[in-house]
């Protein structure tokens, strides 16, 4: 599906990526409540309390690219993903991500994109998360609004990330944590709904670009 062409402003909003625990979350102004294309953030996991991450270290088995895992560190740099429009497709900076679209995430440090195939993943038996130094149909997944009445992604509003060519689920899970050279890390899969491991994740800290819609005359 592709993102809709809409007027953008180039304001942005830098939300704190160092938080304090026991201090209460800033209100978020309107104009930055929408996930827009161009926004670079982090994406967590509701019920395991990590973040989506990768580095430069690849998997020691099945395809070999660049691991990607979950981090209960929340100010890594490395947990930083820039939304994008789907394979083959463009969105202009600002523009909101309708519940049901399709998109891209390429990790903003090592400019690859988050990615899923037919390997499998190392610990859990699901397909392998990696992220993939080039772009094709494996690097697109859709966001599934957990409200059914919600029209866009929302920052801090749960979602689901489907994988489109495997119609699997964005999945981690603290039964399954990595040792040396990442310890505390958990996998990143995907397996098919509900099946294996915590599948709803929200945009929390980040780099925001407003939406301004033009107003007809």
């Amino acid at each position: 599906m592709h993102i809709p062409t809409s007027f953008v402003s180039l304001a942005f909003l830098v939300s704190a990526i160092l938080v304090n625990p026991s201090s209460a979350a800033p209100e978020i102004d309107e104009e930055f409540q929408k996930v827009t294309c161009g926004s670079s953030v982090k994406i967590s996991n509701e019920k395991s309390g990590v973040r989506l991450h990768s580095h430069s270290i690849p998997y020691g088995s099945g395809s070999g690219q660049q691991s990607v895992t979950a981090t209960p560190t929340k100010d890594d740099p490395n947990s930083l993903w820039l939304v994008m429009a789907q394979d083959g497709h463009t969105c202009n900076r600002g523009e909101s991500v309708p519940c049901g679209a399709t998109i891209r995430l390429k990790h903003v440090n090592t400019k690859k994109h988050l990615h899923s195939h037919h390997h499998s993943s190392p610990m859990s038996g699901g397909l392998e998360v990696s992220a993939y130094d080039g772009s094709d149909s494996g690097d697109d997944w859709t966001i599934e609004c957990v409200n059914k009445s919600a029209k866009f992604w929302m920052r801090e509003s749960d979602i689901r990330l489907k994988h489109v060519n495997t119609d699997r689920y964005l999945s981690t899970s603290s039964q399954f944590v990595f040792g040396n050279p990442i310890p505390g890390q958990q996998e990143v899969a995907a397996h098919s709904l509900n099946q294996q491991g915590d599948q709803t994740w929200s945009a929390q800290e980040g780099i925001y670009f407003a939406e301004e819609v033009k107003q007809e005359l």
